[in-house]
């Protein structure tokens, strides 16, 4: 169980409810059938309680539903045909509970990765400014006034990191400048 009522009270909820209904099958007797209204306790106990819980529950309700069923005093022509009608009541209680336990999960599951994902954007640092940068040696003001280098304010501000290296122009300065090839000029 998640938030809320605690388990137990579920439990006396739901299992009230079963109770309730099988009281309502044998006083109505066998030709008024409160089959469909007993999913509601089966999908609260999937909901709050979990698949254990529920599939318990989806027993207890076919037997509960069976007991009212035969005290009813519903004459079968054979008793394969009591049999076939609570095992088909209890298969649909099954997967009532299975597919309601089925979707909390998908939708717990769901809400974490939203919350993970709110979570990774209110992390992440964007740059949306205007950049005060410095036009000789590229520093950038940061919002408390100190001039920092680009690449570590950036880093600062974002998850990028930087690796060096030269730009062909650049490259080809840098070794002319160090006298390793012979510049020409360009015409």
């Amino acid at each position: 169980m998640k938030k809320g009522l605690p388990a137990w009270l579920w439990g006396s909820i739901v299992g009230a409810i079963v109770i309730v209904l099988g009281l309502l099958d044998w006083l109505t007797g066998y030709e008024l059938n409160f089959f469909v209204f007993y999913f509601l306790p089966v999908s609260l106990s999937a909901w709050f309680l979990g698949l254990g819980a529920s599939l318990t529950l989806a027993v207890v309700s076919a037997i509960v539903w069976s007991g009212a069923d035969v005290l009813s005093g519903h004459a079968y022509s054979s008793h394969f045909y009591a049999i076939w009608n609570t095992m088909i009541r209890l298969v649909s209680f099954l997967a009532i509970g299975w597919s309601v336990h089925k979707i909390r999960c998908l939708l717990d599951r769901e809400r974490e990765m939203a919350e993970a994902l709110r979570r990774l954007l209110s992390e992440t640092k964007v740059l949306e400014a205007i950049l005060p940068i410095c036009a000789q040696c590229k520093k950038i003001r940061s919002e408390e006034g100190h001039w920092q280098q680009l690449e570590v304010y950036i880093g600062e501000h974002s998850n990028t990191r930087f690796s060096h290296g030269y730009c062909p122009e650049c490259a080809k300065k840098a070794l002319a400048e160090a006298g390793l090839i012979d510049e020409k000029p360009e015409q």
